[in-house]
């Protein structure tokens, strides 16, 4: 029996066999070929292949995961469609007698450092390995066995995992994911969180000392991995996930029911999505509103930028899903752990306090502006706002509205109709927290990004398991911060929402809405039990909860421990 304890990522217990993603060796001997023909065949073979499978992942994204994770497999059978690449392998192996392995290594490698030196990214480092391996793996006979292939349920073990790899995990078949390294807050996380499984993060050593078909026991509420438990330890899980499946259906309740807290209090329940084709997940699951629609996997999943047309089509398609309920669509976030693969911008030393958000929209208006007016024509079909990210000063955030006011104008003249809309920005840098007050009177609501403004406030890597204590979105700083900017927006008289994951914490949520926070938005799965929630909370004895919260001088450990005994108790938040 071994134990592990890393980050608890997405709450729930697994039980089953450890599966590890396969690694495989792709190396190979540089030597001449006799038959050219046969290995251009060769060649050929494995190209096709590979296009196939990746098709095949890209289809089964589509239906589990939708369109924006499906994007990046349709990308990357674009790669292995370039006749111009295809074409070069083949002159390598024609001329210089190489194996079919050097040439698609030799191609896709200076293809790659073409666009690198070119200042210009079209495909990523992870994306070009990708279809290098893939192809080998055909030329070499070790063919990798797809995480959507598994004929049997199995918990996921990696080192780390990618987004790209994390699009190709079958729900059905994952029982559970932990891995080495990673965050609560990355990308591949919060995609994997759509699975609803455990996950637990930031093992650091667990992908070794696993073997495939070990049993294991994984819980993603308190972190915990057991590998090879004991009849007893196995036992005591299977009640607790018993105990939990039981609690988990009790918070189901029928879609359509409106929420109210114990005082009659309402609360706005929002989803945050990345796709139109998420907006069904949402109203499904009883979402009030769209509170972030992240905009930027427009950019990330296509090898061009898109266009104007594209963007409205994306944006129209929510609005009008949504019908009278409100929309929040955010402009594009690009930068941090949201690295898109059009070429349109250059790497960055340091992402997460380069040129990202709004900063990088105002140093590209041409596109900028091109999202804007594809907004302004959508606001015609639906309740919208249009929300910009990473705002760091007054002037940025008014230069973008003058912006936004010009192409209006632009397109008022054109005779196009124009929708009434609502402004609003992201709090998620500290200087703007601590300064709301400053910014309140140029917007018309508040939304507060948590897992950014938790890593900058906290100088601590929210994709970093070396520093995962340190990431603490429960700190009473955060609260007390978050406090200051509801405070702020309600003394002017607009809302004050929250979309980064803390507005789905079971833990901060009878904090938050004691603060008097107007809206959570979170991950269409949370909102069933975010409702039953809420509807148990009175606000009065909530509002005395969060004053204790605010004036804590240590870690998230005194904030954690307190709002435990007081649930417990049932004197501090519920009826």
């Amino acid at each position: 029996m071994k134990k592990f304890m890393g980050i608890a990522a997405s709450s729930g217990i697994a039980i089953g066999p450890a599966l590890k993603l396969p690694k495989f060796d792709l190396s190979f001997e540089n030597q001449t070929i006799d038959d050219v023909g046969a290995e251009i065949r060769r060649l050929q073979t494995a190209v096709m292949a590979s296009k196939n499978e990746l098709i095949k992942i890209q289809h089964i994204t589509q239906k589990d995961l939708g369109s924006h994770e499906a994007g990046v497999f349709q990308f990357l059978v674009s790669i292995l469609s370039n006749q111009m690449l295809i074409d070069q392998m083949v002159t390598l192996i024609t001329n210089q007698k190489v194996t079919a392995e050097m040439a698609v290594t030799t191609v896709l490698r200076a293809y790659h450092e073409r666009q690198k030196q070119a200042a210009v990214k079209p495909v990523s480092d992870q994306q070009i390995h990708e279809v290098m391996q893939r192809v080998l793996s055909h030329l070499l006979g070790a063919k990798p066995i797809e995480a959507t292939a598994l004929n049997q349920q199995a918990i996921v073990v990696a080192h780390e995992l990618s987004p790209i790899q994390t699009a190709q995990l079958l729900p059905t078949m994952v029982q559970a994911i932990v891995t080495d390294v990673g965050g609560t807050t990355s990308h591949s996380v919060i995609m994997s969180r759509n699975f609803e499984i455990p996950i637990v993060v930031g093992l650091q050593n667990a992908e070794t000392a696993i073997n495939n078909g070990d049993m294991m026991i994984v819980n993603g509420s308190t972190g915990e991995v057991i590998v090879k438990p004991t009849s007893a330890q196995l036992e005591e899980n299977i009640h607790r996930q018993r105990e939990y499946e039981q609690q988990l259906h009790r918070r189901i309740r029928p879609v359509g029911q409106t929420k109210v807290t114990a005082d009659r209090d309402r609360s706005l329940l929002a989803a945050n999505i990345n796709d139109p084709a998420d907006v069904a997940k949402a109203l499904a699951n009883g979402a009030q509103a769209i509170g972030l629609f992240r905009t930027e996997f427009l950019y990330l999943k296509a090898h061009q930028l898109p266009t104007e047309a594209e963007q409205f089509r994306a944006y129209k398609a929510v609005l009008t899903q949504m019908g009278e309920k409100p929309v929040i669509i955010r402009t594009a976030d690009i930068g941090g752990d949201k690295q898109e693969t059009t070429g349109a911008f250059d790497d960055q030393m340091n992402p997460y306090l380069g040129l990202r958000g709004l900063r990088l929209s105002l140093t590209h208006q041409s596109i900028f502006r091109t999202q804007l007016r594809a907004l302004l024509r959508a606001s015609a079909y639906g309740k919208l706002s249009i929300m910009f990210p990473m705002v760091t000063t007054l002037h940025e955030l008014r230069v973008a509205k003058a912006l936004l006011d010009q192409e209006r104008i632009k397109l008022l003249s054109e005779g196009v109709a124009i929708g009434r809309l609502k402004v609003g920005m992201m709090v998620e840098v500290p200087v703007v927290a601590i300064m709301a007050d400053q910014f309140v009177n140029d917007v018309d609501f508040m939304s507060l990004g948590t897992n950014d403004l938790t890593q900058y406030l906290l100088a601590a890597d929210r994709g970093n398991e070396q520093v995962a204590d340190l990431y603490q979105p429960e700190n009473p700083a955060i609260f007390r911060l978050v406090k200051s900017v509801i405070d702020a927006c309600h003394d002017h008289q607009i809302p004050a929402f929250m979309c980064g994951e803390l507005a789905a914490d079971p833990l901060a949520i009878p904090i938050l809405k004691g603060m008097g926070l107007d809206g959570f938005s979170m991950n269409p799965a949370a909102i069933s039990y975010a409702k039953q929630l809420i509807d148990r909370l009175n606000t009065r004895r909530m509002v005395t909860l969060a004053n204790e919260v605010v004036t804590m001088a240590a870690d998230q450990k005194q904030v954690i421990d307190f709002v435990h005994q007081a649930t417990a108790n049932g004197h501090a938040t519920y009826k």
